[in-house]
């Protein structure tokens, strides 16, 4: 016996990288390397500091969202094995292998394509289908019959496959091997020496497959049934890799009787196309060999001669009929090519093979998938129009039409979709944002495909908008206004602003102060203050209305934004009166001060003016509303006050039984809530002439409390006076007819200025003297219609009216 091998060796490629006119980086690697083993260094070969990818973010993508085999160090650039690749679970029997990434850089967006070849390690021996092959040979069979042997299947490619098939030495067969169409390896059983079947009716031969082949035991020597029944032989399979890998199958021989034909496939290549996702059972191809032999000899079956993992999970073969059915998952995203080997093969072990090709057509069952692979949670309100908000790939496992995507968002005035680098979109602000009417958007994307019928997906991505601070605090209020009473307590609250803002947090918050101004001359904090949280004001010490009447405020609200804003607001706060004044006399004088009396004729007639109480007060409003009233007399009966004017007139004539003496108790009371009020007394002298009184300044003694010692001391003063009075009336008469005198006791008829305090005035309505007259009393005789006379003022600016 005697073995060739063909090969076809494949050279292995170091780990390098090509730079493509397109921009793709393509790099080399064996299968089977370990976690972090270093393919290369994507930012040298780009061109790009390494120090900068981690600033720009970058990342390598997987085209389809698969899994991803290798990754990126950021600080390094090194792209490095992150999963250990099995090139033959990857790929299969394809003899390219590659993995195609996506490098994104952001700041400016930019894309680079990664692609890593893996290459072919001999990790898998060869393998026979079988453990054992049996071959029936007749032992008619001439000299030089070739029997094809069962193939050894490697799952390594290139030169890791089956290169050689060594069969063990034997006296009647050799080993021919060679290559199909496909280039792949086979061999063939060469008969050397005729068979005896009665000598040998069985032979064993080890087949030894050396990588992705399959054999054929050649007869070398014509088979004498009679002496030749069987035998066995041992055909080895090896590849090529280094270290070399094999393995080994045992071939029995059954010399039978004579069968001189093999059967014949219609085709040598069967192409079938085959819908994805076609239902269990689904029928794929008959095959169909004829065999000219009759009987037993012409009898034709069918089994998989040379099958991958993959294909056997999805097909099955009926072995009398040929047929090829579904039997698992057809899915075009995991396999859409399959190459199937088939062995016709009559009664007698006579076989051809056949290859089935299936190719798999896709079907529109995958809709798109978006993957957000760049966001912002947040963006500022004042982002200006065209702001990168995210950055989303999107893509479809589909195939052709299939996986065209067309990608929208659902109607927004705030953001648009921009189409930036292949499959890859930007989501970018439309106009600028203002947190106060929206705090946050939920953006819905959309994308479908181009199918029959169209499969979409959808998915919102939400984006919170930050707050700046672009608002100033407004107040509820264009102004304010308080009104507070006098005397109130000190720390008293006087009223509330508010001002809203309607920024977030820090912004949002407000702080009130006062801006410092003055208030009758004092800071205006002096008077008042004001929380600063609550914008609630306080009375810092007690009003008075006597001073100041009202007073402005400027009240700062200021958020704690950065920069600050602030607004202002004018609160007016108005002193309203209380009645803590009692009425002031004027005059007549307080007792203790000048001695005053008024002279009245004797003549005076009812309703005749004979004096006045003039009095003030330093509250305003009802509270100086003044009335007058007599509360003791010495004649009840005699005189009267007007009520509001403070008036003293005759209630009657004067007769000449009236005492000459009259003193009167006025009492000035306030119109206040509770009232206040100040008596005064008027000292009256019912008298013509002066020398009619003895001695003027005893009235001033005059006890309020007894009538009966003023009484007594009248009568002693008229009875030792009353010759004096006499000679002084005859006296006064002719002097009264030369000149009319004017009479002052001691100034005190006229009231001069100097009785009016300072910064008082007249109160119209409260009942009050007028500043502008004083009263001058004359005396006049031999008539009794004489009355006292008005006279202008001593000083028509007596009364300033000053605050009032």
């Amino acid at each position: 016996f005697k073995i060739a091998v063909l090969e076809n060796p494949s050279q292995r490629r170091c780990s390098t990288a090509l730079f493509l006119n397109h921009g793709d980086i393509q790099y080399s690697v064996a299968e089977e390397m370990k976690r972090g083993f270093v393919v290369g260094n994507v930012a040298k070969d780009i061109g790009l500091d390494p120090n900068r990818l981690s600033l720009r973010k970058a990342r390598l993508n997987t085209d389809d969202g698969g899994k991803r085999y290798f990754d990126i160090n950021p600080s390094t650039g090194a792209l490095t094995v992150s999963e250990t690749v099995d090139r033959e679970e990857l790929c299969g029997s394809r003899m390219s292998c590659a993995l195609k990434y996506e490098l994104l850089l952001e700041k400016p967006l930019e894309l680079h394509g990664v692609v890593v070849h893996v290459e072919d390690v001999n990790d898998n021996a060869p393998q026979f289908s079988n453990g054992e092959i049996a071959l029936e040979i007749h032992e008619s069979a001439t000299k030089g019959t070739a029997f094809l042997l069962g193939e050894a299947h490697d799952a390594d490619v290139g030169k890791n496959s089956v290169q050689r098939y060594v069969l063990q030495r034997n006296g009647h067969f050799s080993l021919r091997t060679g290559t199909n169409s496909d280039g792949a390896k086979y061999s063939e059983l060469v008969l050397e020496k005729e068979l005896d079947r009665e000598q040998q009716r069985e032979m064993t031969f080890t087949l030894t497959a050396f990588d992705d082949g399959y054999g054929e035991l050649v007869l070398e020597k014509e088979l004498d049934r009679e002496q030749q029944r069987d035998m066995s032989l041992h055909l080895t399979a090896s590849d090529g890799g280094s270290p070399p890998r094999s393995s080994s199958v045992t071939i029995h021989v059954n010399v039978l009787d004579a069968n001189d034909n093999v059967p014949v496939f219609g085709l040598p290549v069967y192409k079938i196309g085959l819908p994805e996702n076609s239902p269990l059972g689904t029928p794929v191809v008959t095959v169909s060999a004829a065999d000219a032999d009759e009987g037993v000899n012409g009898k034709v079956t069918y089994e998989f001669s040379r099958i991958s993992d993959a294909a056997a999970r999805s097909f099955s073969l009926d072995r009398n009929t040929g047929e090829v059915r579904v039997a698992g998952l057809i899915d075009y995203e995991e396999e859409a090519h399959y190459e199937i080997g088939i062995q016709a093969k009559d009664g007698l072990g006579l076989a051809s093979n056949a290859k089935v090709i299936v190719d798999i057509t896709d079907v529109n069952d995958n809709a798109p998938v978006i993957v957000v692979k760049s966001m912002s949670n947040s963006i500022p309100e004042n982002a200006p129009p065209g702001t990168e908000v995210a950055i989303i790939h999107v893509h479809d496992k589909d195939a052709g039409g299939n996986k065209q995507v067309r990608c929208s968002i659902q109607e927004t005035s705030s953001f648009k979709l921009i189409p930036s680098i292949k499959k890859y979109y930007s989501i970018v602000t439309s106009q600028e944002l203002d947190r106060e009417i929206a705090s946050g958007y939920n953006i819905t994307v959309t994308a479908t495909d181009e199918g029959t019928p169209p499969l979409s997906s959808s998915m919102t991505i939400h984006v919170s908008v930050s707050d700046v601070n672009d608002n100033p605090p407004v107040f509820e209020e264009q102004s304010y206004s308080a009104y507070v009473s006098e005397n109130n307590k000190p720390g008293s609250s006087v009223c509330s602003v508010t001002a809203r803002d309607p920024d977030w947090r820090q912004n949002g918050t407000v702080f009130y102060s006062l801006l410092p101004s003055e208030v009758s001359g004092a800071p205006v904090s002096s008077f008042l203050s004001i929380n600063g949280d609550t914008g609630v004001i306080h009375a810092v010490r007690s009003f008075d209305y006597e001073k100041f009447r009202s007073l402005k405020v400027q009240v700062v609200a200021r958020d704690n934004g950065s920069p600050p804003l602030s607004s202002n607001v004018t609160v007016s706060i108005f002193i309203s009166d209380e009645n803590d004044n009692s009425p002031q006399i004027l005059y007549p004088a307080p007792a203790g001060n000048t001695f005053m009396t008024e002279m009245v004729p004797k003549a005076a007639l009812s309703g005749s003016l004979v004096s006045k109480v003039i009095a003030v007060d330093a509250d305003s409003g009802q509270n100086a509303w003044l009335s007058y009233q007599i509360i003791k007399s010495t004649d009840p009966g005699l005189f009267t006050v007007g009520l509001h004017s403070g008036e003293i007139r005759a209630l009657r004539d004067i007769s000449e039984s009236d005492s000459m003496k009259q003193n009167l108790v006025i009492s000035v009371k306030d119109n206040g809530q509770t009232p206040l009020s100040a008596t005064c007394t008027v000292s009256l002298l019912i008298s013509d002439n002066l020398a009619e009184v003895p001695d003027l300044k005893d009235v001033s003694y005059e006890e309020n409390n007894s009538k009966l010692t003023s009484y007594l001391i009248i009568a002693l003063v008229s009875v030792s006076t009353f010759f004096l009075t006499f000679l002084i009336l005859v006296l006064a008469v002719r002097f009264c007819r030369r000149r009319k005198p004017r009479l002052l006791f001691d100034g005190a008829v006229a009231i001069p200025s100097a009785y009016f305090p300072p910064n008082y005035a007249e109160v119209e309505g409260a009942g009050t003297l007028r500043s502008s007259y004083n009263y001058d009393t004359y005396l006049t005789t031999g008539s009794r219609t004489s009355d006292f006379k008005f006279v202008t003022s001593y000083n028509d600016n007596t009364l300033p009216s000053g605050l009032y």
